[in-house]
């Protein structure tokens, strides 16, 4: 009786280790977002799920100089709205290959709407690739996770 305790909180353990595993590969949670081009981090953004599908918004604009930017390119109820709070990303579906794909991912610095895809990088789960398409054109970033601590 004694041994079968053991090997049940040994796996206890172990579910509770993998659980943890899997929830730290989530795409959901916060990201630096950082400029494909330049290499500049533009903003904090928030990931979070919402009736089963990905919605992402902008929590903090941390380019310097632009703390305060409006969307000032942004056409009808944007139009000279805080990049803070904006929401950037709307009902993005999972697919079976664990990416997130949607129709509506907004760059409020261009003021335009692409469809997207969302994914894990594979070699490492700290980075979120974040590619918006325009016809048969694409760009892909790459996302930072931001530690609990920062």
């Amino acid at each position: 009786m004694k041994k079968s305790k053991e090997i049940n909180k040994y796996l206890l353990f172990v579910f509770l280790l993998l659980c943890q595993i899997s929830w730290s590969q989530s795409v959901f949670g916060t990201w630096k977002t950082v400029d494909d081009r330049n290499g500049i981090t533009k903003a904090i953004v928030e990931v979070y799920e919402e009736n089963g599908l990905l919605q992402a918004k902008v929590l903090k604009v941390v380019e310097k100089g632009r703390e305060n930017a409006l969307c000032i390119k942004c056409k009808g109820d944007l139009k000279n709205k805080p990049i803070n709070g904006m929401k950037i990303m709307d009902n993005f579906k999972k697919n079976n290959k664990g990416e997130y794909k949607g129709n509506r991912l907004f760059d409020p610095e261009q003021a335009m709407t692409f469809r997207g895809k969302v994914w894990l990088d594979p070699k490492n789960i700290n980075r979120l690739k974040v590619r918006g398409y325009l016809a048969f054109l694409y760009r892909t970033q790459t996302w930072h996770r931001v530690a609990e601590e920062e």
